[in-house]
């Protein structure tokens, strides 16, 4: 640009033009140069623009920097005026259409940088430079709050039909979504499946959802595989998850039908594809990965924060029912060790139910229950009671659904049931690390926010609070096992 006298911001308007997005470029460029652009050049920039500033010439503007300042303003209230009455004649509600209103008027770091680069090319002058910094500044500071007051995009999901477990009858067929990260989720969900022993008269319509990050992509992309079989690339994003789901549908033929999607979208808003994709498939459970993966001697095997934070918006905001799914630990080699879910040594998967009363653990329950009407599983319910009953905290409500539930699974005799009398959280650690080498998978409600006497002392020691008190002890250090862990948040009824 120098050299044939262009403007400079030509430049690396061309780049990114010619750059071609996504992978492998254009990804690679973002993941390089985006920490040092975004945490360090423009804090910088930002910073010499408000040195820019000097107040003073507020005080001694000319009358044309002060009407300058007025045509600003009318010109931002006509806007805003505009923007408003346009949604409201197409009768978008109020609140969603003063929220676009402000949007449309937000100026930020983009309308500061043209005016600092103006006002270095002597195209405005000091005092109209003050004026425009201001106005700026009072915008940039004001609509992101009001527009967060106004508009609340969690509210698209929100259910008043119950989808949960509980809900769906047994002969009918469940709808659930499976996320997939990594690769190793892969065999995970496949491995837990397996372990469920999938009959026909318990069908399971899965739609699998491969997230992948945004990144040197302007444009988010969802992609649903099983209509574009004719045209599918021969390099996709997820060519090998919807190889391993298809393989899984072939051997467990009619009693999984698996649609596989893949959304590319910036992290933050990943949760999006998710709900959306929830609410248009009526689905009655979302699988989970957690975030951070073990070998078998305790240390972290991967850790990603980013999927933690995805987690928790999802607990938050899904119209469904919630698992969140930790692998079995590995052996520190990795790759030659079976997920113990996958082990075939055994003609029976031994799983276990944690029952301590609840939404959440009586959907877990469910969950096992569903799971259990093949004879391939052995189902145990260990119903932890606690010692002194006058430090429960269970509503007559639950307790009484509680009871109604725990008398069916006491007259079957297709499960075991283990009733344990405990008095505080360090005899229910111990009873629990005596057992869990027993089972290949432990399902156990999340029970956020619910501490009761067979708990009271392990809420301070509690590192993962989207796992909830069992599920975090479970998962610590101190339990060693290649066990699988299901942590179950049955549907929040949301009213706002």
């Amino acid at each position: 640009t120098k050299l044939f006298r262009v403007y400079f911001l030509f430049g690396p308007f061309i780049l990114g033009l010619a750059v071609p997005d996504g992978p492998p470029l254009g990804s690679a460029l973002v993941e390089k140069l985006d920490p040092i652009i975004s945490g360090l050049f423009l804090p910088i920039f930002a910073t010499t623009c408000g040195l820019r500033f000097d107040p003073s010439y507020f005080k001694d503007s000319t009358k044309f920097a002060h009407h300058q300042a007025i045509g600003a303003v009318v010109t931002l209230l006509i806007k805003f005026v505009v923007s408003l009455l346009v949604p409201l004649l197409c009768k978008m509600p109020t609140r969603d259409s003063f929220a676009l209103a402000f949007i449309m008027i937000s100026k930020g770091i983009v309308e500061m940088g043209s005016y600092s680069i103006m006002n270095d090319s002597r195209v405005i002058s000091e005092d109209i430079f003050t004026h425009m910094t201001i106005v700026i500044i009072l915008v940039a500071s004001i609509v992101p709050i009001l527009v967060k007051k106004l508009y609340d995009p969690s509210r698209k999901y929100l259910c008043f039909q119950k989808r949960t477990i509980m809900n769906s009858k047994l002969n009918q067929e469940l709808r659930l979504i499976s996320c997939v990260h990594v690769p190793s989720n892969v065999s995970s969900i496949i491995n837990l499946f397996n372990a469920s022993c999938l009959i026909r008269d318990s069908s399971i319509a899965l739609d699998v959802l491969h997230l992948v990050k945004l990144s040197g992509r302007a444009t988010p992309l969802f992609i649903a595989h099983h209509k574009q079989k004719k045209t599918q690339p021969n390099k996709s994003y997820s060519e090998n998850v919807v190889l391993a789901f298809e393989q899984f549908e072939r051997d467990n033929r009619e009693a999984v039908s698996v649609n596989v999607f893949t959304a590319v979208s910036p992290p933050n808003l990943m949760y999006e594809d998710i709900c959306n994709l929830a609410m248009d498939r009526l689905t009655s459970f979302i699988i989970l990965p957690f975030h951070r993966r073990w070998y078998i001697d305790g240390s972290i095997e991967s850790e990603d924060q980013t999927i933690r934070s995805l987690n928790f918006d999802i607990l938050e905001r899904a119209p469904c029912s919630i698992g969140i799914l930790v692998e079995g630990r590995r052996n520190l080699k990795g790759s030659n060790v079976r997920d113990p879910l996958a082990s075939n040594n055994s003609s029976s998967y031994n799983i276990a139910v944690i029952f301590m009363g609840g939404q959440d653990d009586r959907e877990a329950l469910a969950l096992a229950k569903r799971i259990s009407q093949d004879k391939n599983v052995s189902l145990t319910v260990i119903h932890f009671k606690a010692a002194n009953s006058l430090g429960a905290i269970l509503t007559e409500n639950d307790r009484m659904l509680d009871d109604a539930m725990l008398s069916d699974i006491k007259q079957s005799k297709c499960l075991t049931y283990i009733e344990k009398q405990v008095k505080d959280g360090p005899e229910t650690s111990n009873y629990l690390r005596s057992i869990v080498e027993d089972y290949q998978l432990i399902i156990v409600g999340r029970r956020y926010k619910r501490e009761n006497p067979q708990t009271s002392g392990l809420q301070e020691w509690c590192e993962f609070q989207e796992i909830g008190i069992i599920g975090d002890l479970l998962s610590s250090a101190d339990f060693i096992g290649k066990y699988s862990l299901l942590i179950v948040q049955q549907q929040q009824q949301r009213t706002t």
